[in-house]
Parts: structure tokens; C-alpha cells; sequence
């Protein structure tokens, strides 16, 4: 089998996506929704013959791995992942991860993947021109970021509302040092340009807090795709603690963050399932997990959700997003780019 080529599939073919996801439901495993590029080997050379082995990737992350057991030790994984990566490097993409699970990470050490961290579902491995000390370490002299204790909040403001903004001045009131990562992922409706700008603009008057790029490394789809794609269960269970890891193994460590809080979630059953991971993980860290219940308009709190429901059905003069959003959120959506958004929104052809 060795020197054999990988076969790209197309995605949009209903059959033969189905196949290869039936193929991965031998070992466990689904096609993410989020994968964009599918390989295949087949036995033999005959088109009919039976897929012996596959992978996919989203963006930068290679995943949906599986190798048929008859066929390892052949050299499949090592033809996968290189294919892989010169499709990546056709794209101009020169660092990436693998999702796989903990059993099969040696296999991908043994093609100079280095592990980040794993759990007993999932494990992620990386490799290319950096790595997650080397970008920690860039944050750290970008933003100017001592010694000093710090608390954090990681936020995707979507966008930035006065219940964003309460949690943030809560958490200044009690520490003297605050990080606010703003999710970079760019899979909201806000692009994270503008929700960064937003929040930036929004606690420029509170000095001691520093507004960040979350990065790659924190609630983005290499560690916690389920975040973006809304899927449940224990898929959500493994991604969500182990995005808690790494935010506690790297950034706490590194940075001396001592505190994370988070706002408490009644809506979003994704969002909810991160915070208990957050409480669950952070401590064993030495990092201690502050809920705070949000803030709130009537009988609800105060949620970006609820400002996009707004303003799919109202108009920017709504006596209720003046209640529910700071004057910089307001001013933005009467620009020809935030009235833009809101017409995306009206359409409901918005990510989310």
C-alpha cells in the first residue's frame, strides 16, 4: 500500500459524503459540519473498492481520522496528513492541528505533531512555523502584560450590550488587573473586528482593563468547535473541558491569571455546559471560577441574543435597544456598516 495517493471527495455529493460518514461511524466517529476538505484511500485501485482509510480538515484543523485496522502500519496515516498539509500549504496556511482521539496521538507525534493537551475523549496536537508558548509569549510582549495577578473574562459580544459591559465593570471593581479576550473566531454576524472595536471603545474609561484577541487558542474552532457548530452532549462535554485545560495549563500559567469569570448562562445550553466545564477544570489550576448573574431588562437578561432578535423585527430607534445596549453598540449600528449587518440579520442569512 505504501506510496499510494489519497483521493479528495466531493462534500456536496450526497452519496459519497454518506459513505465516507459511514465509514467513520465504524470507529465512533461523525464528519464534522465544519469540514471543508475530505480524503480517502481506497483497497486497491478498482473505484468500487471499500474506503480503508480517511481524513478531513476545517480551516487549519485536520480531524475525522480513521484508519481501517486490517491497513495500519502501511503508511496510510503518513499519506493523509502529507496530502493534507499541501493542501494547507496551497492555501497559504503553514501551521496546523490534528483533533484525534488519545489512543491514536502517537501516531501524529511520530509526524513531528507536538500534543497541546488531551482528556479522555479528545486529544490536540500541533505543528508548523509556532506553537502555543511562542504565541503566548508574542501576547504577553504585544500587550505589555506583567507579573501581577490578573482576573480574565473571554467574551464574544455579539454584539457588545450592557450586560457585557456590567460584567466587565463588575470584574474591575474587584481586581486590579483585567484581561477581556474577545473571541477572534470569525463566525458571527459581528465580525470580531468590530465587536474588538466595540468593546475596546466601551471600558477605554476603565484603566485597569485591557481588552485582547483571544487568538487560536481560546473558544476558537481548534478548541472548541462545538461552540460554533451548536452541537450537544458529550461531544460538547469533551471539547468545552478541553478548551478549560489549555486555557488554565497555558494562559493562567503564563500570564498569572488567578481568576476567570464568567456570566451566568440561562439560555445558551452550549455556553452553560463551558461554564460548569470552567468550574469543573480551572480550580485543579489553581484558578478560582466566579459566577455572576447578569444583568437585566424586565423579567430577562440582558443577552446579545436578545439584541439580534431585536433587530431582526424592529428598526434602530427601539426604545428597548437604547435599554439594552451602550451608546458606542448604538452608534455603530446607525453607520452604513452596521445598518448593513442588520439587514443581513433581517434576511436571516447570518451565521449566528
Amino acid at each position: 500500500m505504501n506510496g499510494v495517493n489519497p483521493v479528495r471527495v466531493n462534500l456536496k455529493d450526497r452519496v459519497a459524503r454518506e459513505e465516507v460518514e459511514a465509514f467513520l461511524q465504524g470507529f465512533d466517529l461523525v464528519l464534522d459540519q465544519d469540514v471543508d476538505y475530505t480524503l480517502i484511500i481506497r483497497e486497491g485501485v478498482l473505484g468500487g473498492a471499500n474506503i480503508i482509510a480517511t481524513c478531513s480538515k476545517a480551516k487549519s484543523v485536520l480531524k475525522c481520522f480513521a484508519v481501517n485496522e486490517e491497513f495500519r502500519g502501511e503508511g496510510l496515516t503518513a499519506s493523509l496528513i502529507s496530502s493534507l498539509i499541501d493542501k494547507l500549504f496551497s492555501e497559504g496556511i503553514y501551521h496546523s492541528f490534528i483533533f484525534t482521539k488519545p489512543a491514536n496521538s502517537h501516531f501524529f507525534e511520530a509526524l513531528n505533531y507536538k500534543p497541546i493537551q488531551s482528556n479522555a475523549d479528545v486529544a490536540l496536537l500541533e505543528n508548523g512555523i509556532y506553537d502555543i508558548q511562542q504565541a503566548i509569549t508574542e501576547m504577553k510582549s504585544r500587550y505589555s502584560l506583567g507579573v501581577a495577578e490578573k482576573a480574565a473574562l473571554v467574551m464574544n459580544c455579539n454584539p457588545f450590550t450592557l450586560g457585557h459591559y456590567y460584567l466587565i465593570e463588575e470584574v474591575s471593581k474587584n481586581n486590579q488587573e483585567v484581561l477581556v479576550f474577545v473571541v477572534e473566531e470569525d463566525r458571527s454576524i459581528f465580525p470580531f473586528k468590530t465587536r474588538y472595536e466595540l468593546v475596546s471603545k466601551g471600558v477605554e474609561h476603565l484603566e485597569n482593563v485591557q481588552v485582547i484577541p483571544s487568538g487560536e487558542y481560546i473558544i476558537s474552532s481548534t478548541t472548541f468547535p462545538s461552540y460554533f457548530i451548536k452541537e450537544e452532549g458529550a461531544r460538547v462535554r469533551a471539547y468545552s473541558e478541553l478548551d478549560s485545560s489549555i486555557f488554565g495549563k497555558y494562559f493562567c500559567g503564563r500570564l498569572n491569571i488567578t481568576k476567570r469569570y464568567v456570566g451566568e448562562e440561562p439560555y445558551c445550553p452550549v455556553t452553560a455546559a463551558y461554564n460548569v466545564a470552567l468550574e469543573k477544570v480551572l480550580p485543579s489550576y489553581g484558578v478560582k471560577v466566579t459566577v455572576i448573574p447578569r444583568k437585566s431588562l424586565g423579567e430577562s437578561a440582558i443577552s446579545a441574543s436578545r439584541v439580534r432578535n431585536l433587530l431582526k423585527v424592529g428598526d434602530l430607534q427601539s426604545e428597548e435597544l437604547n435599554d439594552l445596549l451602550p451608546e458606542v453598540t448604538l452608534e455603530f449600528l446607525n453607520t452604513s456598516f452596521g445598518k448593513e449587518i442588520v439587514e443581513k440579520l433581517k434576511r436571516g442569512d447570518s451565521p449566528h
